[in-house]
């Protein structure tokens, strides 16, 4: 397992100008980032939407790579978008898993099975072409730059540390700077999208 911001640190050198939805790395991408405009942070209230967004942007936007940071939580309540992206083949979209074993942003409560599902193998056989797991951060480091030059769509699973949040959702600290509305717009004025 490998901490969340160490891996997007690593993302960051090979991100080019790729739009990028942070899902659940939302917290760490938001100090990270050095394109802010092409980021669509969509919070936690987003839980099971990520990925369908996500994929409707590499849809909309064929000539854009488009980066997801999903999670095992979120991919639970929507896997069936897994068959609906394999259908369509976006070639731009890439679909990275962060794999924590819980709920950590409920609790910590655990998924279901949560140390026994392949999410890279639920990906293949639903029908992606491409499909990769990693619980070593050098090894991911590593593949990155391949990972990032295949055609879509491409899955990746990632076995991250859990960062569990036990204080009410409507207590914490922020860490959206941005309305969603705000993102959207900030991203349509990048791209020039009328």
């Amino acid at each position: 397992m490998f901490k969340t911001a160490d891996m997007l640190n690593i993302f960051q050198k090979y991100r080019g100008d790729a739009i990028v939805v942070p899902g659940r790395g939302g917290r760490h991408w938001i100090n990270i980032s050095q394109k802010p405009k092409l980021d669509v942070p969509l919070g936690d209230p987003a839980m099971g939407g990520h990925c369908a967004f996500a994929f409707g942007l590499a849809m909309a936007l064929p000539h854009r790579k488009v980066v997801l940071f999903d999670s095992e939580g979120d991919l639970q309540m929507s896997l069936g978008v897994l068959m609906s992206v394999a259908e369509q083949k976006p070639a731009n979209f890439y679909h990275f898993m962060l794999d924590n074993e819980c709920y950590a942003t409920t609790g910590g409560q655990p998924v279901p099975n949560a140390k026994n599902v392949q999410y890279d193998l639920i990906a293949k056989g639903s029908g992606y072409p491409r499909a990769f797991a990693f619980d070593e951060l050098d090894a991911f480091a590593k593949a990155l730059p391949d990972i990032l030059e295949q055609k879509g769509p491409v899955f990746v699973a990632m076995k991250v540390v859990p960062e569990v949040e036990n204080e009410a959702i409507g207590q914490r600290k922020r860490w959206m700077t941005r309305t969603r509305t705000q993102a959207i717009n900030d991203l349509r004025q990048e791209l020039r999208i009328a």
